[in-house]
Parts: C-alpha cells; structure tokens; sequence
C-alpha cells in the first residue's frame, strides 16, 4: 500500500511491526525519484536518517541490491569511522545517503555535505531516535533540507512526539498501517514465546542448555548492560560455545566483525544489548533469549522481533528474575499476553526439555564432538580509521591469553641480605674464618669462651686523641695484641657480671690511653699511654655496681611481665592514704572551745 502513495511523491507515516520490509517500501520509490546518476551532479538528492550504525549498514545493503541495474551511488556516513574515505566519495558526488544524525550533522558543519538539492526525505525507525535521544538532532536536519520535499516516517510504534513531529513537518501525510488488529488475532503465531521466572545464578546453565535443543539455528541473546554482555560470552566460550559480543563500548571494526561472523555461520550466538534490536536482519536466526527483562512493552517487541521473520517461525525465551515481576507485569497487560505468572524455572526443571525439545541427559557443557564453529578469531577485523578511544576490554580469547600466561617467563626476584652493608656471603664467610683461624678468649668471668675480633689493618691505624689535641702513634704489635678485647659479648656473661661480689671488670672494646681513675686518653702515673695494665696501688679500685634485679624468663616470648626492683627499707614509713586520715580526726579530741561552743548550742 505504501509503494504507490510513494511513488507519486505524497507524504506517509508508515507504521509495521519489524520483518515486513519497511526498507524496500521506501527505498525503491527513493531511487526511482532519484533516477540514474548524471556526471554533473555531484549534490544527494536522498536523504535516509537511521539511529544505528548497524542499521545504516543494513539499509545501504538493501538499498545497493535494489539499485543493482540503476547504478545508483549510494554513501553510507556513520560515526566511529575515519571521515577521509567518506568526504573524497562526496567530493566524487553521491545520490542517496544513509547515515545516522550525529556524522551527518559533523560533515555539514565542515561544510562537506551540502543537504540543499534534497527531494527526498526518509526517518527510518523514528520511534528509536526518540529513545536514544536524537530528536533536536532530526530537526536540524530538516531545517537544512528544502521545504519542497517528500518526507516518510517509518516506525514500529508512534509515541506522541512522533505524531507532533510529523504535523509539523510532513505535508498532509497519509497513514499506513501493515497490518490491523482483526488480522493479527486471526493469523497464527509466527514466534512461540515462552516466559519462566529464574534465578539470576541459574541463568547461565539454562541458556547453555537451552543452546543444545533440536532444530536450533543461530541465536541472538539480549542483555540490559555492557558488562552482562561479555560476562556471558565470557561464560558460553567457557562452556564451547562460538558466542559474540555486540554492545556499543567495541569498536565500530569489532562491531561489524561479529556481525559478519554471525552472518557468516562463524559463530553462532550472538550477545547484544538493545543496540542491535532495531533493524537488523539476520537470516536462519531461530531462537531470541531475552536474558535480562526488557524495559518496557516496545523493547521486548523488537528483540523477539529478530526471528519469525519473512514467513519463517521462530522461538522466544525471557527470564524473568524475582524483583522484575512488576515490571513483567505491565509488559504483559500492555501486549495482553497470558504470562501473568511465569513458572518457577530452573536448569533441572523438566518442562524446559520438553518445551525447547533439549535431549535427555544434557548438561551445561557444549561436548567437543559438536564443536564445529570457526569462532570470532576467523573473521578479520577490517582497519576503518576507527575515531575516538575504544572502552571496552580486550576481546582475545582465554585460551589465547592462557597461553600467553604460559609462555611468560616466571619471575625470579634475588633477595640480598646485608649487614653493615656487606652482603650475606661476605658476612659469613667472615664468621667462618673468625671461627677457623682468629684465637678464642676466655671471659675473666665465666671462662666462657668468646670469639675475639679480629685486629685493625696496620696500614690505617686510628688516631687518637689527647686533651692537648696531640695524635699519638699506634701501639706496637704486641701492644695492640694486649688491647684487643672481646667483640661478641653474651648475655650469660652479663647475669655472672651482676652477680659477682667483687669489682667488675671493665667490659667492651678498650682503648688506648684509658683507665679506671684518670679517664679517656689520659695515661696513669707510671705508665705509657696504651698500656691498659692496671696498677694496684697508684689505680683506685672502681666503683662497686648496683645489683641488678633477677632476669625473669617468661614461658611464652609473646608474654610481657615487669618486674619493679624493691627500693623500700626497713626504715621507711608507709604514707596514709585519704580515707585513714579522715577516720584519724574524727577519732582526735576537739579542742576545749570547740567543745564548750558545741555545748552551748
């Protein structure tokens, strides 16, 4: 009915549900208008405005077969490409362009396209651009084409700004409507529907199930975000499933190459969100898995609208979880369905195998026998100029990166010790020969016997110093032997130290010049500086050291105990407190006056 209203030049508002060739009712009275290409007209003369980038593909595609003997040169300009291939072929001249609003508004801002010889205007899926946004887009748009125009509106639904959009814009426009409600009641369902009520952790192994029915073709599977995108592809290759993601964080080269991959057979599940509801086509696609419920009664429409299409029959899947039953409910009253109450489904349930046909037995695991797929990784990516900065994760494959993984060489990190700053080996290996070749002292104590260290080089002797600021030569061999003094000192040494009853020697490295009574560097009556022999009778004895309080060794080495020495003697009289002080006075006799006063009253 559309075909003759558009090929006599009149307006129409076009309304049919998606799979009834919307495209070719308009495309082929666009190029019979626009006739066979002239060399001297280098301006379009059509004009198609679509909101997806898939769809734009799609349409030039049908728009190419239909003009196979024309000839006509059709340019399809859509963002996430480079803009040189697209502004020579309009330097070249073109006759019909498809596009979305976003590039065609840049290249007519760069003054690239030139939209003033157009005769003829199509907004494909006109109800879409409003979802996404794009109306102020469409009406800059239309304000750049001529007043004198054919324009055709073509939409699955007309919301109400697309009813004032078309009264303002269209000239006496003429509705088309496919089909009528009597007709749809009466015809057979080309899509059998089914609508269970699941778990959201049990979703994955119905779906992986429900890919092993009988008669299954290829499936599209939608979900509501990016991320449960390629979580899901994620899981089905896991599971030997050829599946790929479509969503709009890929990159235009990575969007079309699972689409020709799906087209192609190379894979055969297809994970989109609702960016490839609209317009695409796809043939043999004989199941729809809605794995997320759709918001609202529109979008469920155009994603079950992908199979069952052409004549061809179809199946349609929704899970529908818990706290989506509400918003389930209203899509079923607004298509008057009878899913009011979705059966409690999951993965053993045995309805499912009953209804899709899934053979007995089968689990959530693609056997390798049926592994036949060439997957994404056959299809090249085709190099576009791609523009603007791809967010989504890298699309290899977990086998690749796994192998990867494999081949990476482990990483070895060499801990050093040091001590003082030498290495570990040069520490022990000086431990080694303070055992092996220095003499072994014994203490003047214990008779415990402690390494010595080892002697100073004789060629960097230490200077010392005087109260006259004097250097002294270093002492001779046999001296320095003499002043050498133990240089590990342990603590069993120290408790035998405390506890004896006589003057303790003095302990640590000794130095020249130094003595119990005159000081550092100050040499005693009788001696040469660096003798540290003591003289008892010029020498006073040193001074006796305090006890030290017992060591006390506890159990655990995480147990912590204090011990205070007692300081207290015999003689020293215990403070009263507060409260012995107040019963003290109250027990004292109150002076003569006190009393008489208290008497007296």
């Amino acid at each position: 009915m559309a075909l003759p209203l558009a090929l006599a030049g009149q307006d129409i508002i076009g309304q049919a549900r998606t799979g009834t060739g919307k495209t070719y009712a308009f495309g082929v009275a666009m190029l019979q208008r626009v006739g066979k290409p002239r060399k001297n007209r280098k301006k379009p003369r059509g004009l198609i405005v679509v909101p997806t980038r898939e769809l734009a593909i799609q349409v030039t595609e049908d728009l190419v077969t239909a003009a196979g003997k024309l000839g006509s040169r059709i340019l399809t300009v859509y963002g996430g490409r480079a803009y040189e291939p697209q502004i020579e072929a309009l330097k070249q001249g073109v006759d019909v362009i498809v596009g979305t609003p976003g590039r065609l508004l840049d290249l007519v801002k760069q003054k690239h396209l030139d939209l003033s010889q157009i005769a003829v205007l199509v907004l494909d899926e006109a109800d879409r651009m409003l979802d996404l946004g794009f109306l102020p887009d469409i009406e800059r748009i239309i304000k750049l084409v001529p007043a004198e125009r054919q324009t055709m509106l073509f939409s699955a639904t007309l919301p109400g700004e697309i009813v004032a959009l078309s009264r303002r814009y269209l000239n006496r426009p003429t509705h088309v409507r496919a089909e009528s409600n009597d007709a749809e009641a009466e015809a057979t369902p080309q899509t059998t529907q089914f609508v269970w009520r699941t778990h959201r952790m049990d979703k994955i192994e119905i779906l992986a199930r429900l890919l092993q029915c009988e008669g299954r073709g290829l499936t599209m599977v939608f979900c509501e975000t990016k991320r449960a995108c390629d979580r899901v592809v994620e899981d089905l290759k896991d599971r030997g499933f050829a599946a790929a993601a479509v969503h709009g964080d890929l990159g235009q080269g990575q969007r079309e190459q699972a689409l020709r991959a799906f087209r192609n057979g190379k894979i055969d599940v297809l994970v989109a969100t609702d960016v490839a509801a609209r317009g695409i086509d796809v043939e043999d696609v004989t199941h729809v898995v809605n794995y997320d419920c759709p918001q609202d009664e529109k979008s469920y429409v155009h994603r079950i609208g992908r199979t069952g299409r052409a004549g061809r029959t179809g199946v349609a899947v929704t899970f529908v979880e818990w706290e989506d039953l509400t918003r389930w409910k209203v899509i079923n009253n607004a298509l008057s369905l009878d899913f009011a109450e979705p059966a409690e489904t999951y993965s053993t349930s045995p309805h499912i195998y009953s209804a899709l046909g899934i053979p007995e037995g089968t689990k959530g695991v693609l056997p390798r026998a049926n592994r036949s797929r060439a997957g994404l990784a056959a299809e090249e990516v085709e190099d576009l100029g791609e523009t603007g900065r791809v967010r989504s994760r890298g699309r290899k494959d977990r086998d690749e990166e796994r192998e990867e993984r494999r081949e990476r060489p482990a990483r070895t990190r060499e801990r050093r010790r040091t001590r003082g700053g030498r290495s570990s080996g040069e520490v022990s290996g000086t431990g080694a020969e303070t055992a092996a070749g220095t003499p072994v002292a014994e203490t003047p104590v214990t008779g415990t016997p402690v390494a010595e260290a080892p002697a100073l080089p004789a060629e960097e002797p230490r200077s010392r110093r005087t109260r006259s600021r004097a250097v002294q030569e270093p002492p001779a061999p046999a001296e320095a032997e003499e002043l050498r003094s133990p240089a590990v000192e342990l603590p069993e040494v120290e408790a035998d130290m405390a506890s004896h009853d006589g003057p303790a020697p003095r302990r640590g490295r000794a130095r020249a010049g130094r003595t119990p009574e005159t000081g550092p560097d100050r040499p005693a009556a009788g001696e040469e500086a660096g003798d540290l022999r003591w003289d008892d009778e010029s020498a006073a004895a040193p001074p006796q050291l305090r006890p030290q309080p017992e060591k006390i060794i506890p159990p655990n080495p995480f147990t912590v105990i204090f011990q205070s020495p007692d300081l207290a003697t015999d003689d020293d009289e215990v403070a009263p407190s507060a409260a012995s002080e107040r019963v003290q006075n109250r027990r004292r006799p109150a002076p003569r006056g006190q009393q008489r006063g208290r008497r007296g009253n």
